[in-house]
């Protein structure tokens, strides 16, 4: 009761409205008596209310929620429109009214020395009883008669009502040409709006566009794209669609299909869902002008739609006998269904157009190579910077991972710089055996000034391998190439006038020629001033002209930023090389070509296989060295560097350090040399 009387206020001012509103108009029909003394049949009424009074207000208010057709059995083609299903909560929309109506008589200071009745109708949710009733209201509480008024009281002011736009509009037509004011208290329908047509029409809610932007909230909220929609088969249906596809077309909602469906078929029991049933749209949305009939068709078919989900159009969303239909024949519950042509595009995916007129059918394709997407159904998707990379499910960008030969974690590197250390130890040492022994016949053959040369050069060879570890810099790359083949040439030029003093010594047929003493001071040494500097000359072209420098090469690898040095001259890289390459090949021809002379302390077969080891390590190693990138690239030369330097220094001097300390006694036999007078 408390409810009501909070809501009587607002009726009241209603009310006053439409007597200040109707008192100015020229509304009126024809008074004639001849055509109210018409002998017309009376007609049956089941809910009508009256009241007279000075002013009358007429109201068409929705008490039943349907309006069945009853045969007379003494005409059976003649039927009348019978009442049912009455409900609480529309009477109490009558109550308010009469309430009211009460309270604006019993105040003198609202109309002073008027007073207010009524002629009250129900439409039964029935657009044949809506029109019925106010063609009863317009005539007057006895006869019927279109176009007349018949009532010898009160006037006739206005119309409250009807609570539906099914039932609304039609009484809207009729009172727009007769220039009554009408106030419906829950009609939406949008065509109401439209005063060209209906210009004494007002109402107390929004029209449908609100209803159906909220159904669209509704319908995103939730996900569901793709939907079915039954429409009357009428100007309301027809509207109320088009507002709604509007709405769906802005949030990117589809529609499946939509099943147009005669008023006037539901009312002859004749409704096909074969269409609904096909589908794969789960949610189904009813437009325009339907009543509760639609859904005793719908119980009918249940097999068809039982597990579909129907939203409602405003008329009939207030329904509380429909609701509890609902609930009893369709056993609501709480699973939300899927209601999409297409599944979702997980994160890592985008979605691709199927070729079809729906922008929601889609297929899902992962992106592409350094793309992520973060969201459901993306349309596309986000590349990453160039400092990231997607991650295994392409959901996120992580950072990539940066590769080089480091000396704290990786393992490839430790094992590299271990043994070049341990190598460099080695050469140390024979070095200092080297020094202690100088005087022995074994270290002064073959020239001991080179053999100490040969030997720093290959101490600083295997100490050229940690200018390649760790994180490459601007200094380090451009020192690493060119520092290894200045000291491997000279390392190269070293063994090479070694072995052509050893060739030439044997070759010269007069022990104290001038050729002797030429060959043994200054032909070695020219021999590796000379070659020494063309890699020197090579070395310093290619700093000058394309240094090297340190690049970080995002590329090659998937989610990795190799830094590594760009050679900047890849001809001055292959130069310093090539030359290294032709020193090797001559040291291994004179070498090869001086294997069979007296060999007491004849190194020219130790050169030839030190040489053999050299070039076929670094003839294998190019194809190696091509085929493979980043710090594997690296580590294919630095392995090239530790092999053929560690042949030098196993090839020519392990034998001698041999003699030197397991075999003493070999190291004084000088028989062969002095018998050809040359002293080495």
């Amino acid at each position: 009761m408390s409810k009501l009387k909070s809501e009587v206020p607002s009726l009241e001012m209603y009310l006053l409205m439409l007597v200040l509103n109707v008192m100015l108009s020229k509304a009126e029909t024809q008074n004639s008596t001849t055509a109210c003394n018409l002998q017309i049949k009376e007609t049956f009424e089941d809910y009508e209310y009256f009241k007279d009074g000075d002013l009358i207000i007429g109201g068409v208010f929705t008490v039943n929620s349907a309006g069945f057709d009853f045969p007379f059995t003494e005409n059976p083609f003649k039927t009348k429109i019978i009442c049912m299903q009455p409900t609480a909560r529309h009477y109490v929309n009558v109550r308010m009214f009469l309430v009211g109506i009460e309270i604006i008589n019993n105040n003198p200071n609202i109309l002073p020395n008027t007073t207010l009745g009524y002629h009250i109708h129900d439409s039964c949710l029935d657009t044949r009883k809506a029109v019925k009733s106010v063609l009863q209201i317009l005539s007057g509480p006895t006869k019927m008669v279109p176009n007349f008024s018949c009532s010898e009281r009160g006037k006739l002011v206005g119309f409250i009502g009807d609570h539906y736009s099914i039932t609304t509009v039609p009484i809207a037509q009729i009172l727009s040409v007769y220039g009554y004011t009408q106030i419906s208290y829950g009609a939406t329908d949008y065509m109401l709006a439209n005063k060209r047509l209906y210009p004494s029409f007002f109402r107390m809610i929004q029209n449908d566009h609100v209803h159906y932007r909220i159904i669209c909230d509704l319908l995103t909220f939730f996900g569901w794209t793709w939907v079915g929609i039954i429409i009357s088969k009428d100007d309301a249906g027809e509207q109320e669609s088009l507002i709604l596809s509007n709405y769906m077309k802005r949030n990117g909602i589809c529609t499946a299909y939509t099943l147009k469906v005669n008023v006037d078929s539901i009312r002859f029991k004749t409704l096909n869902l074969e269409v609904a049933r096909k589908s794969s749209a789960q949610v189904i949305i009813l437009c325009g002008s339907f009543s509760v009939l639609v859904f005793h068709l719908l119980a009918t078919q249940y097999d068809m739609i039982k597990d579909k989900m129907f939203i409602l159009p405003s008329s009939l969303a207030s329904n509380s006998y429909l609701l509890d239909f609902s609930r009893e024949m369709f056993h609501f519950s709480l699973a939300v269904p899927v209601s999409q042509c297409s599944k979702n595009c997980l994160p890592g995916f985008r979605k691709v157009p199927r070729s079809t007129i729906h922008a929601c059918c889609y297929d899902c394709v992962p992106c592409a190579e350094g793309e992520i997407s973060h969201k459901l159904d993306s349309e596309n998707c986000l590349k990453c910077s160039e400092n990231e990379w997607p991650n295994m499910k392409k959901d996120r960008c992580i950072p990539r991972v940066v590769e080089f030969l480091s000396y704290t974690n990786d393992a490839l590197s430790l094992v590299f710089a271990s043994t070049a250390a341990l190598f460099c130890i080695i050469t140390v040492l024979t070095l200092i055996l080297f020094v202690v022994y100088r005087g022995s016949p074994i270290v002064k053959a073959n020239n001991r000034n080179h053999s100490f040369i040969l030997l720093v050069s290959i101490m600083l060879s295997f100490l050229c391998v940690f200018l390649f570890l760790g994180r490459p810099v601007d200094i380090t790359c451009m020192l690493r190439q060119t520092s290894f083949g200045v000291i491997f040439s000279v390392a190269v030029s070293s063994v090479l006038a070694k072995t052509t003093m050893v060739y030439f010594a044997f070759k010269s047929i007069k022990p104290c020629n001038v050729w002797n003493k030429w060959i043994r001071i200054k032909l070695p040494n020219c021999i590796v001033l000379f070659c020494s500097a063309v890699q020197i000359i090579i070395s310093i072209s290619w700093l000058a002209i394309s240094p090297p420098f340190q690049e970080q090469d995002m590329h090659s690898y998937k989610g990795k930023i190799i830094i590594q040095c760009n050679e900047g001259s890849v001809i001055a890289f292959y130069s310093v090389l090539g030359y290294l390459g032709i020193l090797a090949a001559v040291s291994f021809i004179i070498a090869f070509l001086a294997r069979s002379l007296p060999d007491s302390f004849n190194e020219a077969k130790y050169i030839t296989f030190s040489m053999l080891v050299f070039c076929s390590v670094w003839i294998a190693m190019i194809p190696a060295y091509l085929s493979t990138k980043g710090k594997y690239m690296v580590a294919v030369e630095i392995f090239a560097i530790l092999t053929s330097t560690a042949g030098l220094l196993g090839c020519i001097f392990f034998p001698k350090c041999y003699i030197i300390l397991l075999t003493p006694e070999k190291n004084k036999r000088m028989s062969v040399f002095r018998k050809r007078n040359i002293i080495i």
